[in-house]
């Protein structure tokens, strides 16, 4: 009976039919993670389907998301954020390490010195993509990707980074309980602000966000309950950013605010890839404009507004016109 009714309410569309639509609002994803090998096609170091990014890219065009951040986690990541960000001067990029990515600063022979010497020449020869620092901080629910001491060896240095050019930071955190705040609020003065992506902590985490007077990303893990939901609503509008973490942290139907979901995408298994259409399981920034129903409808705010707000909070984070 409740699939039935889905079948009836949510608006199932490919993007062919979609881009005969006028987008009702605007978007800046600003976790696109479109240098992922799933872009390409590839699962598990295996080629499924073809590289797909310039359909993903008119997919998020045709609902208003015209502002990507493409995240980079380490440096041929970065680099491959850098190269995409030229198919559009509304995308912008980061240069960072990720926690989970930690263990790659020492390895092959390589110095900590070495690898942020090179994302500081990264920085320098993108500054006219590169908006932030990052992505970077700790993971303590990940340590079989890096342990513990080699997270927090390799989060502080970004911070050098982030002084040097007056730079956000980009940041990561997940079950670290004082750490990854220790380090922040020790560094906050030297980084002009930032903001703390993908957020599914406590309301405790949440407040002391706020004392450090950043910003705090929503996508579809920071709405996977019906606790996740109540600490959203504590979050102040101008504090408030949406992203998707594309290809992860998608809104699943077990999720408590997909009542409010109403645009859908019609979707085929990665083994049966169709181009103009999503791959099933793998998350799109089209679909921010899910977590803009769902954050309106659990905010009881009105759609349009709520994505206004959140766009000039990007851009106003980020230092950039809205033009």
């Amino acid at each position: 009976m409740i699939k039935n009714l889905q079948k009836l309410y949510f608006a199932t569309i490919n993007s062919s039919k979609f881009n005969k639509m006028e987008a009702k609002h605007r978007f800046f994803d600003i976790a696109a993670n479109l240098a992922d090998h799933t872009f390409k096609g590839h699962y598990y170091e295996k080629k499924v389907h073809d590289e797909d990014v310039d359909e993903v890219i008119q997919r998020a065009a045709s609902i208003g998301c015209d502002r990507l951040l493409i995240v980079g986690g380490y440096i041929e990541d970065s680099i491959e954020s850098y190269k995409i960000c030229q198919k559009s001067n509304k995308f912008y990029c980061t240069v960072g390490v990720h926690p989970c990515r930690a263990n790659e600063v020492e390895a092959n022979g390589r110095t900590q010195e070495d690898y942020f010497k090179e994302l500081d020449e990264l920085i320098s020869k993108h500054k006219d993509k590169c908006v932030a620092v990052g992505e970077c901080g700790l993971d303590y629910d990940r340590f079989d990707y890096a342990s513990k001491e080699t997270q927090l060896k390799h989060f502080e240095p970004h911070f050098n980074l982030a002084e040097k050019y007056n730079l956000p930071m980009y940041l990561h955190n997940r079950n670290t309980g004082n750490d990854f705040f220790d380090i922040v609020r020790r560094n906050r003065k030297r980084f002009p602000t930032g903001v703390v992506h993908s957020f599914t902590g406590t309301e405790e985490e949440l407040k002391q966000i706020l004392e450090l007077d950043l910003y705090v990303g929503i996508n579809g893990c920071s709405l996977r309950d019906e606790a996740s939901l109540e600490i959203v609503k504590k979050i102040p509008l101008d504090k408030i950013q949406i992203e998707t973490d594309a290809p992860y942290c998608e809104i699943r139907n077990t999720h408590p605010g997909r009542k409010f979901v109403k645009t859908v995408f019609e979707q085929k298994k990665k083994e049966k890839f169709v181009k103009g259409f999503m791959v099933k399981g793998r998350n799109e920034p089209c679909q921010i404009i899910q977590v803009l129903e769902v954050l309106a409808g659990v905010l009881g705010k009105d759609e349009k507004e709520l994505s206004e707000i959140c766009y000039k909070n990007t851009l106003k984070m980020f230092n950039l016109k809205d033009e």
